[in-house]
């Protein structure tokens, strides 16, 4: 069995992060989605929010399952047998770093990675961004699941 892993913090999950699992989806027989633990970072959502939107929006997808990891990723992957990492790329500066990651994680482990071009439609798309337009109460149903946007409404709607 060929295994992947989309890793992400999904602070929150957009379209774009989405797209990418269901075009792994395709390409090998099990993908996981893992959201990486950064105890030095406060989320707007905590670990087990993210997990259980992930679960959520690729209910759809059979062959994807969702996990946690604190530590580094080439551990992860070594412990469940993943060949690979999937990653979306939305500019040439996410090339530049995952590049050097993606030499990093060869080099400590063999595992290889897969950087797939993100499709235009969400070019422009980061969880940050999203955060920070839902923040002042912007519009961001059509970047995120629906699942995603309610729960953004939810935490960032504040009585006056």
């Amino acid at each position: 069995m060929r295994r992947a892993v989309c890793p992400g913090s999904y602070d929150p999950a957009t379209n774009g992060h989405l797209d990418i699992i269901e075009r792994a989806a395709q390409l090998f027989d099990e993908v996981v989605v893992a959201v990486l633990i950064n105890k030095k970072k406060q989320g707007l959502f905590s670990v087990e929010e993210r997990l259980e939107m992930l679960r959520e929006i690729t209910e759809k997808l059979p062959n994807v399952r969702v996990d946690s990891w604190h530590g580094l990723l080439v551990d992860y992957c070594r412990q469940h047998g993943i060949v690979a990492i999937a990653k979306g790329l939305r500019s040439v500066s996410d090339f530049d770093y995952e590049l050097q990651m993606a030499q990093m994680n060869r080099e400590l482990s063999g595992v290889e990675t897969l950087l797939m071009s993100n499709n235009p439609a969400y070019s422009f798309l980061s969880s940050s961004l999203v955060k920070e337009v839902a923040t002042y109460g912007g519009d961001v149903s059509q970047m995120v699941p629906e699942v995603v946007n309610e729960r953004l409404v939810q935490r960032l709607t504040r009585p006056e």
